[in-house]
């Protein structure tokens, strides 16, 4: 008997592993006939317990659907909530349903049903209709209800010191909040981002000297006060242009590698000095450019012999070398050698008989309006060319400084130059391709900051008004001179003889 129940074991065994036939052969080996017939019947329960496995495998697929169908009802009715009107409407059909007081079975479920809420919703509302006097079914989320949100009192924002006031974080620890409710704050408008640059200091003094300035650029004192067309008068000053920026922003793909870039020092970027000429451009009817106003663009540069070879070149090779010691005498070559030279060549002939000023800061290096010999070139081949210069620490009233450098030295950043004649070749290539329209938008940009200087007593402490030039210009209403209020310049006439 032992031996048979060891027998037995091994061919379920074997059923489990091999197949059916190789088992009924092994078992006819043996002689086991009641053994092999053991074996099919074991067969067949397992045959019988797949095709059960199978059959509730597809059950449970052709029921799933339908599980997700009341999962996602049951997920609508969770968030729904009933209005005060949807609740009064259960309540009066739960009433014209009820006998005696009572509702039948059957008639809470299809009301809840019908408005996809659960049945516990419908019990509450007849439950809280019974129980009230009146009747009452309304909620009691009407006034107060949900999280209550932290007040923050924006008025101790005044005695916080701006230098508590630069970023977000300092500012919510001041503030004794969060930074989620700063940003909260920003983007409702409550608090506003405000960037400060640093200007020129301002004597009394020179206060008065913008006034007088601002007076002298006007015409039809005192009834009628209006800009002059500024025409007749080119805008001229130095800047340093650069090879590269310190810090500098890209947009990469996740998987691209951060861009690199070194030189020998940060402090000391390789840079050349230009010197930019412009005046005003001028329209015809058509709005067709007849003169663009730009002068020229002049470089401080000279050309060295290389002292040593190297991998980049050979000695003796001509390399340009920017001029970093500038004086009035270098001033004066430029003017009287290139400056002059060009404006004669590019102004427009119809208007040789006018006088034409050039307009330039108090630059120590700058030369005098007198000075000789710069009056005489100037007053050759029949041009009237003159030297005049702006109120000093005023950046604001000469357009290079307005807005014309900015725009153009954006654009030969996009250039990304590697040397010297590179920079040189990209800051000139931007000068004559930035757009003329846009420069006659910085004369009227003049005009504009004169008028905010007068209203703030010859201070430098106001913001920039806007006119929206571009929409003006598309409507064909960009006015050539602005009007300028008489109130105000008799008040800033006023001010001058007062003081």
């Amino acid at each position: 008997m032992n031996f048979a129940g060891e027998g037995e074991g091994k061919v379920k065994n074997r059923a489990l592993v091999g197949s059916d036939s190789d088992v009924v052969e092994s078992d006819q080996g043996r002689g086991g006939r009641g053994r092999a017939r053991r074996v099919d019947d074991d067969n067949a329960d397992s045959e019988e317990v797949h095709e059960v496995q199978n059959e509730s495998h597809e059950n449970i697929q052709e029921e799933q659907p339908q599980n997700n169908d009341e999962e996602q009802l049951q997920m609508q009715r969770k968030v729904k909530m009933l209005s005060n009107e949807e609740r009064i409407t259960i309540y009066q059909l739960l009433l014209q349903k009820s006998v005696d007081g009572k509702l039948p079975q059957g008639v809470k479920e299809s009301v809840a049903s019908s408005f996809s809420v659960c049945r516990k919703t419908i019990d509450r509302i007849w439950k809280r209709a019974k129980e009230s006097e009146t009747h009452d079914v309304s909620h009691k989320k009407t006034k107060n209800s949900g999280r209550k949100r932290v007040e923050i009192d924006l008025s101790q924002l005044r005695e916080i010191p701006l230098s508590q006031r630069t970023t977000v974080r300092t500012l919510a620890v001041a503030m004794k909040t969060n930074t989620s409710a700063m940003y909260r704050l920003i983007q409702s408008g409550a608090i506003k981002r405000h960037s400060s640059a640093i200007k020129p200091q301002l004597t009394e003094e020179g206060k008065r000297l913008r006034l007088e300035f601002c007076l002298s650029m006007l015409e039809g004192i005192p009834h009628d006060p209006m800009f002059q067309s500024m025409y007749n008068i080119i805008h001229i000053d130095e800047k340093w242009f650069y090879m590269t920026k310190k810090s500098e922003r890209y947009y990469l793909l996740p998987d691209e590698d951060k861009p690199h870039r070194s030189c020998k020092s940060k402090n000391f970027v390789p840079k050349v000095m230009f010197l930019t000429a412009v005046a005003r451009p001028r329209f015809d009817s058509e709005k067709n450019v007849t003169f663009s106003g730009k002068i020229g663009i002049f470089l401080f540069v000279t050309q060295e012999p290389a002292k040593r070879t190297s991998v980049n070149r050979v000695a003796g090779t001509m390399e340009t070398k920017a001029i970093t010691s500038i004086n009035r005498d270098l001033i004066r070559s430029v003017f009287i050698e290139k400056v002059l030279p060009a404006t004669k060549e590019v102004w427009p002939r119809d208007e040789l008989g006018s006088t034409i000023f050039i307009q330039q800061d108090n630059a120590r290096t700058h030369i005098n309006p007198d000075d000789p010999e710069f009056v005489q070139a100037a007053t050759q081949d029949g041009f009237d060319i003159r030297l005049m210069c702006q109120p000093p620490n005023s950046p604001d009233f000469n357009v290079l400084d307005l807005g014309f450098f900015s725009a153009i030295q954006s654009l030969h950043y996009k250039e990304a130059p590697k040397t010297i004649d590179e920079l040189v070749n990209a800051v000139v290539k931007s000068f004559e391709n930035y757009c003329v329209v846009k420069s006659n938008f910085i004369f009227l940009s003049l005009q504009l900051c004169m008028i905010e200087t007068m209203k703030a007593k010859g201070s430098n402490r106001y913001t920039s008004q806007h006119m929206q030039k571009e929409k003006l210009e598309t409507e064909e209403q960009l006015p050539i001179q602005l009007k300028c209020d008489p109130i105000l310049v008799q008040e800033t006439l006023d001010y001058l003889n007062n003081n």
